[in-house]
């Protein structure tokens, strides 16, 4: 038996599969930049980041040198109580690079799930106000509150109801969906018409705190929204002093080809929630916003023991560090370009390839049937053969190849995973590909 096998034989004694969305029968070792290598010694190309988690790649040496040393200072002291010089700075710094020419304040947590439930808190505590508004399609998160405002799987809100009350979702501006010869302004008026309709019969402008968006869907599919949709939404929100928040917990830090994915609009929201790979990887999340409503607060409102520890907060000063010497918001636009010419060309090449979406290292692939509608199954073979053949690629949605590779991927390295895919391609029109026996499903 294979050291893979026999550590998954082992673990699923004692893994609760509420924990994990299960995909190959892989256990990952080691990574070093944009390739990770398994118990058995394998080694794969990632094209998933861990979850758009490490932007920065595996263990980047000055991130590692970040995290020993400081680990070697002081691992931890709760900033729950008293300061600690690396966070300290990290507030400083975090505060500098997020949008808007006006005051603001950082609010630090574990996860991209808590910094989307203080979202909640902050515009909450700030308006006096109770409805969130949301979308179709979120992902925000595994807590209570986060995941009540998400709207991405079914699995989310079975059987652990009630959830948060009050949040209200309204239908994201899915591209895929318009209308034949629709263009973009005329989809948006359609879907911001909508967007009204609860305000028009049951849900008052005046009691809304929030509305809180992705500007570009992660787990949703790698969608981004129309241009005016999100004018027309953020001008409502002005219109009726509702706080306005994006959450760049997935898209944010390069992930696009900008720094954060709300920069592709031109509008500066309000609050803004950060997380994944903002220490690399390590646990790690922060809201900025604006002071006067991050004062709104006072404490113990939104306090945790190990938020903004040193030792992540140290991570997090080396990863920002690294994407400004490495120049990776460009490397993502300039090798995403790359990877769109690739998928767009597979595309006019391969019927089952339907819509393609493509920003910055960032895409989602809608794989389709005959007539057009989600092929899952089809999906599923292509990933598995892909990861036969050596790469790491996950779905989304059921149908849509995941596309998020570290941004520190190598162009050569690239290239690679471009054989592999094509090859992938090839076999599945060649009706080759066969899923293997396992008790594991595969996917969301």
């Amino acid at each position: 038996m294979s050291k893979n096998k026999e550590i998954l034989e082992e673990e699923k004694n004692h893994l609760a599969n509420a924990t994990r969305v299960k995909y190959f029968d892989i256990v990952i070792d080691h990574g070093k930049g944009a390739i990770i290598t398994d118990a058995d010694g394998r080694e794969y190309i990632d094209l998933l980041a861990s979850a758009s988690a490490t932007n920065t790649g595996h263990s980047h040496p000055k991130v590692v040198d970040a995290i020993t040393s400081q680990a070697q200072k002081l691992i931890q002291y709760t900033p729950a109580y008293f300061a600690n010089t690396v966070t300290a700075k990290l507030a400083d710094r975090l505060v500098d690079i997020a949008p808007g020419n006006f005051q603001k304040q950082v609010a630090f947590g574990n996860s991209g799930s808590d910094a989307n439930d203080a979202i909640i808190k902050f515009a909450r505590g700030y308006t006096g106000r109770q409805y969130v508004v949301s979308f179709t399609g979120a992902y925000h998160g595994s807590t209570y509150g986060s995941l009540s405002i998400s709207g991405v799987s079914l699995n989310m809100t079975r059987k652990i109801g009630p959830l948060l009350p009050n949040t209200v979702k309204v239908p994201f501006p899915d591209q895929t969906q318009r209308i034949a010869g629709e263009s973009d302004d005329d989809f948006s008026e359609r879907l911001f018409k909508q967007f009204k309709l609860p305000f028009e019969t049951y849900l008052p402008a005046d009691e809304v705190a929030l509305v809180i968006i992705e500007p570009i869907q992660g787990d949703g599919g790698i969608i981004k929204a129309p241009q005016r949709y999100v004018e027309l939404v953020y001008e409502f929100t002005r219109e009726h002093g509702i706080v306005f928040a994006v959450d760049e917990v997935n898209q944010g830090l390069g992930r696009t080809g900008k720094m954060w994915s709300i920069d592709h609009f031109g509008i500066v929201p309000d609050l803004m929630s950060v997380g994944k790979s903002i220490a690399s990887g390590l646990p790690l999340s922060a809201v900025i916003g604006r002071k006067e409503i991050m004062d709104s607060l006072q404490a113990p409102a939104n306090v945790y023991t190990t938020a903004g520890n040193p030792v992540t907060a140290a991570a997090a000063l080396a990863t920002l560090d690294v994407i400004e010497e490495e120049n990776l918001v460009a490397r993502s636009r300039q090798l995403g370009e790359l990877a769109k010419a690739f998928f767009e060309s597979a595309a006019k090449r391969y019927a089952f390839i339907g819509d393609v979406r493509l920003y910055g290292l960032n895409g989602g692939i809608d794989i389709i049937n005959d007539h057009g509608e989600p092929d899952n199954e089809a999906t599923n073979k292509l990933i598995y053969r892909i990861f036969e053949l050596g790469a790491i690629m996950i779905s989304l949605r059921g149908n849509t190849l995941r596309f998020q590779p570290p941004l520190v991927i190598q162009e050569e390295e690239l290239q690679r995973a471009f054989e592999i895919l094509e090859k992938a391609f090839s076999d599945l029109a060649s009706g080759k590909i066969a899923l293997p026996k396992t008790d594991n499903h595969i996917g969301w």
